[in-house]
């Protein structure tokens, strides 16, 4: 069934292409998955504790990246910021995407954050400032470290998806492991070959996200609380 496929075109010439792509995608993720993360988790907290404007505004920078395609969040950074009327601002693909990755992924990490606030009981603020804690020390000592383990298997999900639409680094011409599986396939015109190693390059990165998540998800774990595994 496998006829089709030869190991030795895909082991001499598909795979030290891909390894390079894999690498360059790593370098996307793995920067824009902590970035991202941690500046969901501040905008997050900002959402929900902030004073009226700066919970207008973050609203309104969440809303503005969650209803503009990141397709298109990509093109605005590297095709659209070096045509702008006065300062024209010049990004390197791998900045461009990079960037494009980071607003992308932190607007969505702030939702979960956002949720995970919203579901803990705000008397905790109360009895915390009873004990003489102030109101943005109990925030970020009692609350966030509950709220962060709440919102990490959405935050996890997340992070799956970065690893897939990473996938986009390429339109902006940074040529990551998609990128460098279009390229090959131009000069092999051997597709089939191409991108099933491509796939399987892919479900490895997330399958060994999914274990790293699953593992942190069990380390942070309140004992008594949920199912253990």
């Amino acid at each position: 069934m496998l006829d089709f496929l030869d190991l030795n075109f895909i082991t001499s010439r598909v795979m030290p292409y891909l390894d390079r792509g894999l690498l360059m995608s790593l370098q996307l993720i793995v920067p824009a998955a902590l970035i991202g993360g941690f500046i969901g988790v501040v905008m997050g907290v900002l959402r929900v504790f902030g004073s009226t404007a700066v919970r207008r505004i973050t609203d309104a920078l969440v809303a503005v990246v969650r209803g503009v395609p990141l397709t298109v969040q990509l093109m605005i950074l590297y095709f659209g910021l070096p045509n702008l009327p006065i300062v024209k601002i010049y990004l390197s693909p791998y900045t461009a995407a990079l960037v494009g990755f980071i607003i992308c992924t932190s607007a969505y990490q702030s939702e979960y954050v956002r949720g995970a606030l919203l579901s803990i009981q705000q008397g905790q603020i109360k009895a915390a400032q009873a004990l003489g804690m102030t109101r943005w020390q109990t925030i970020i000592s009692v609350i966030v470290p509950q709220a962060v383990r709440r919102a990490l298997p959405g935050c996890g999900n997340e992070i799956i998806y970065l690893v897939k639409y990473s996938s986009l680094a390429y339109l902006v011409t940074c040529i990551e492991l998609t990128g460098e599986a279009k390229v090959l396939v131009s000069r092999t015109f051997r597709p089939t070959e191409v991108y099933l190693v491509a796939a399987c390059y892919y479900l490895a990165m997330v399958t060994a996200a999914t274990w790293l998540l699953a593992k942190l998800e069990k380390k942070l774990a309140i004992p008594g609380f949920g199912t253990q595994k």
